[in-house]
């Protein structure tokens, strides 16, 4: 179970999703704040919500699609960019800041080729002389 989880959270830009769903998870939830502690919602709150929501969306699909990790990294950034001047301050700068992080790690993760095994030499062969 262990080794399953290790091998589909390593297939694919797993730590750029997270970051990139908390940072919308975290944008998202300012506007629904009570009004104590929001200075001031007004228009504002539709636009924070739904630039959480597209983040979490894109978090989400670099997880389960990450061949689209380049469009999802790009959005997320995008939305955490646009989060600052739209959505209090990008969820008071933290929604902002993990949002760019999480963007950027999605958008620069790589996948990595598998490996070939090595063959064994059959016995009674010299191994193969070394080129410097």
């Amino acid at each position: 179970m262990l080794l399953t989880w290790r091998r589909w959270r390593r297939g694919r830009p797993f730590w750029g999703g997270l970051l990139a769903v908390v940072a919308g998870a975290e944008i998202c939830a300012i506007p629904l704040a009570p009004l104590k502690i929001m200075l001031q919602q007004g228009i504002a709150g539709i636009p924070s919500v739904l630039m959480g929501l597209v983040m979490i969306v894109m978090g989400l699909s670099a997880w389960f699609a990450p061949y689209y990790r380049g469009l999802a990294g790009v959005l997320t950034v995008l939305c955490a960019a646009a989060a600052l001047v739209m959505s209090n301050l990008g969820g008071f700068l933290i929604g902002t800041v993990i949002g760019i992080l999480g963007g950027s790690m999605i958008f620069a993760w790589q996948p990595v080729a598998p490996t070939e095994p090595e063959t064994p030499e059959a016995p009674g062969t010299a191994p193969a002389p070394c080129e410097h």
